[in-house]
């Protein structure tokens, strides 16, 4: 399928800020299951972009405005065409325990199995995990057992967090949005020895109105493999990606500083055809 995105992020200030720096991750990852046709990112007032990748393989836009100004507009525009791969068995068994623990020595993996900013090792997630997969022999059945169980044993509930929540507060409140939802799957899979990964990105339905987050395991023969807790599903030819990392922490859409006044305001608008 072919996807437009519209993303418009709208910064007002009380009063003029200046020195304003920013990175912004939004354009689309190329991957074997999406194809990026175009990307165009404008930011107003203008300025200079400059362009890396991070370690992760995301794209990096960084701009700095110097001069004093009131509001800040950063749109970028994609088209993208997805095209992911079949989605796998959830009953067959797929991956063995002995395959799965072998994974820490691949290159790349210890990322995505060790703690991070909004992701911890806990005894909590330790426990959730082992009860939630109890008899289960194989990985991937493994995997979708904790799918199914982070959906059922979070509730969803707009603002009931922020970007900066941590999973614990979301396991001990049991509430969150689709971030908290990632976070938690993601905690559940490390606490298994599962690499497991955040993406955010899109997800095409008529309510979109902001990106989306989800998670990837890595399973065997298999590779990377897309799953939203929030929805319990597997990720389809909807789903656009933008980045991934070990959490929220390292693909936040836009992110920066200034000088200036704190009081301000930000409006965030996605439009997705």
């Amino acid at each position: 399928m072919k996807w437009d995105i519209l993303h418009r992020t709208r910064y007002d200030y009380a009063s003029a800020v200046r020195d304003n720096a920013n990175e912004v991750c939004l354009q689309p990852m190329a991957s074997a299951e999406q194809t990026v046709e175009s990307f165009l990112l404008k930011i107003v007032p203008p300025t200079r972009l400059t362009h890396l990748i991070d370690s992760f393989g995301n794209s990096i836009s960084h701009f700095v405005i110097t001069e004093p100004h009131t509001t800040l507009t950063v749109e970028a525009s994609s088209r993208v065409r997805t095209h992911p791969t079949p989605p796998l068995s959830l009953t067959e068994p797929l991956c063995s325990w002995a395959e799965m623990l072998a994974i820490p020595k691949i290159a790349g993996a210890v990322d995505y199995l060790s703690p991070s900013r909004f992701v911890e090792n806990s005894p909590e997630a330790g426990r959730l995990a082992q009860a939630a997969t109890f008899g289960w022999d194989d990985a991937w059945q493994a995997v979708v057992a904790l799918l199914a169980f982070v959906h059922g044993f979070l509730k969803y509930e707009s603002f009931s967090t922020h970007v900066h929540t941590h999973m614990a507060e979301v396991l001990r409140d049991q509430r969150g949005v689709c971030q908290d939802f990632a976070h938690v799957l993601i905690g559940l899979c490390h606490a298994l020895q599962i690499p497991a990964r955040y993406v955010s990105g899109y997800l095409a339905t008529e309510a979109a109105s902001a990106t989306h987050a989800w998670v990837e395991v890595f399973l065997p023969g298999h590779g990377w493999r897309g799953l939203d807790p929030t929805h319990n599903r597997q990720t389809d030819e909807t789903y656009i990606k933008i980045g991934h990392g070990r959490d929220y922490a390292d693909v936040p859409p836009v992110s920066g500083k200034y000088r200036g006044t704190l009081m301000h305001q930000m409006q965030v608008t996605v439009e997705i055809r």
